[in-house]
């Protein structure tokens, strides 16, 4: 039994899921970035809240 036309058409499929699997994992991977990039952006503005306005009077 030759092997080699089984593979030839499991080949394609593979190929695919293999992209698919590349693409899912960017966007999880950016989607995670920018949720941390948030958190710190809003952590900086809560802090930045909570510290005393400085005076301007001379």
């Amino acid at each position: 039994m030759d092997i080699g036309p089984a593979l030839a058409a499991l080949l394609p499929s593979i190929g695919v899921g293999l992209i698919f699997w590349l693409v899912i994992r960017a966007l999880v991977n950016a989607d995670r970035t920018e949720r941390a990039a948030l958190a710190r952006m809003d952590a900086e503005d809560a802090a930045r809240a909570e510290m005393p306005e400085k005076s301007s009077e001379i």
